[in-house]
């Protein structure tokens, strides 16, 4: 264990941190959403585009303490948004503003032929639900 490392581990161990660096530097513009005046194009893993007149909801739904906005379309279909998301170890102060710009967005852009999706199911045992702006501004 005192011995030096030979050249060819250093020169490994150097390239996968480079490359991990580059990785952690560029993967995070290939995710998100870009706000069209007609849809909402989502990059996951793959390129989407949802027009705005069949989302029929917008939530914040957390999985495993991990905070993320999901469009709820029409023909039953949840997209969960890669970015923005907030959690413990990647807490996103801007994310109830992010979420109240796409929430604007849909609510401008939609269309008369807009219906509204059932509220999510829930546990029988849970507080009753309070009806009030989800896209108002934090208090």
């Amino acid at each position: 264990m005192t011995r030096r490392p030979p050249p060819d581990a250093v020169t490994a161990w150097l390239t996968i941190w480079f490359g991990m660096l580059v990785l952690g530097a560029l993967l995070p513009s290939f995710f998100g959403v870009t706000l069209t005046p007609s849809a909402a194009v989502v990059r996951n893993i793959r390129r989407r585009s949802i027009p705005w007149a069949d989302i029929q909801a917008i939530r914040i739904e957390s999985i495993l303490g991990t905070k993320s906005i999901v469009l709820h379309e029409a023909n039953g279909r949840s997209t969960r948004l890669r970015a923005p998301t907030t959690a413990f170890l990647a807490w996103d102060r801007r994310f109830e503003e992010k979420f109240h710009v796409i929430g604007t967005w849909w609510l401008t852009h939609r269309g008369p032929d807009w219906t509204p999706a059932p509220p999510p199911p829930a546990w029988w045992i849970a507080p009753p639900t309070q009806e009030r702006n989800p896209f108002a501004p934090p208090k």
